[in-house]
């Protein structure tokens, strides 16, 4: 299963959009739960296949609903759940074993909705480049043809209730996740973290909470969901991601301005080795597909576009080259495979 998904680039990697030479992408997720119900975490199984089978009827109800795809955990196995991990279209503890859960997927992958996660629901939209508003607009689209059929659980002083109560009242989690390796280089990457921690906002690792930072790309979202409203969310985030995106380009042309040869001789070694090596591990790719990026931003490289660089991010992921070549492998083979496949992306558009 998602093989043909794994052959094509994913829609909130496409480069475009605001800020995309730093932003690849925004994601709005909102956590609904049905009222009267117990929530996921202390449902039993018959409750959490009553959760599924309403949101079955969802499905055949809804002309929105019914063009996407839309799959149950009994027929997801644990490559498939790597891979969706990977494209960013569940989080990495859904799918964690408990099979009463079921996935739906837009047509387009910006959207997509878990059934039975840490709440019934979790609708999350996402969008190229930094648009908290659009990804919003179009979690909201889902969320409200949901409403249509099902009653949420929601109280006039709290707002919606959630499994965690840091979720509730909005029950939004807004993020962007943001390149950042000027930051890095100049150490500066510390304080600004810590500045905007202290504004309510919270810093993690590529595949959200709980991951590690790669490639030096941090996820930073909103902490806050109650006694706040989804504007004022959507603005505080917009506003750290343009500071965040000022304090990098001062950073950048800090570097290039104290030591351009050291910083131009590192963006080509990267695309040397890159281009040239027979092994690659995961981590080696998205710390050298780092330096490749600031090339491209700060105009070092110009035959390479972010779109291609971003999906030889992605296609390194251990699941999905397993996809996009139809064949299951052990580390070893992975990483023979994987600079396999990074040399024909280069070779195929760079002219070099």
């Amino acid at each position: 299963m998602f093989d043909e998904m794994a052959k094509t680039p994913a829609a909130w990697l496409s480069g475009k959009g605001n800020e995309a030479q730093v932003v690849l992408s925004t994601r709005v997720r909102l956590a609904r739960n049905v009222a009267g119900c117990k929530f996921p975490t202390t449902a039993d199984s018959e409750t959490k296949n009553r959760i599924i089978s309403y949101f079955d009827s969802c499905i055949t109800r809804s002309k929105l609903l019914d063009q996407g795809q839309y799959h149950k955990a009994t027929d997801i196995d644990d490559l498939d759940r790597d891979f969706l991990i990977e494209r960013h279209l569940i989080s990495p503890v859904f799918l964690n074993g408990d099979l009463t859960k079921a996935l739906f997927i837009s047509p387009d992958e910006r959207v997509s909705i878990m059934v039975n996660e840490e709440d019934h629901l979790r609708v999350q939209a996402l969008a190229p480049g930094l648009d908290p508003k659009g990804s919003y607009e179009m979690a909201m689209r889902f969320e409200n043809e949901v409403g249509h059929y099902l009653e949420f659980d929601y109280d006039p002083d709290f707002g919606y209730l959630t499994s965690c109560p840091t979720n509730a009242g909005t029950g939004m989690r807004a993020s962007v996740l943001i390149h950042l390796p000027g930051l890095v280089l100049t150490r500066e990457i510390e304080s600004v973290l810590s500045r905007i921690t202290r504004v309510g906002l919270v810093v993690r690792g590529f595949y959200g909470e709980g991951s590690d930072v790669l490639g030096n790309l941090f996820q930073v979202s909103n902490q806050n969901t109650l006694g706040v409203s989804e504007e004022e969310i959507l603005n505080q985030v917009a506003t750290a991601a343009r500071e965040i995106i000022e304090g990098e380009a001062t950073a950048r042309q800090r570097l290039f301005d104290e030591a351009a040869d050291m910083i131009e001789d590192k963006i080509w070694r990267a695309y040397g080795i890159l281009k040239n090596a027979r092994v690659l591990t995961g981590d080696e790719v998205m710390n050298l597909l780092s330096a490749i990026r600031l090339g491209q931003a700060m105009k070092v490289i110009t035959f390479l576009d972010i779109a291609l660089i971003n999906e030889v991010l992605l296609l390194s992921q251990p699941a999905h080259l397993q996809k996009y070549y139809s064949q299951v492998m052990d580390t070893n083979r992975l990483d023979f495979v994987r600079a396999q496949m990074v040399r024909e992306k280069l070779r195929n558009s760079d002219g070099h």
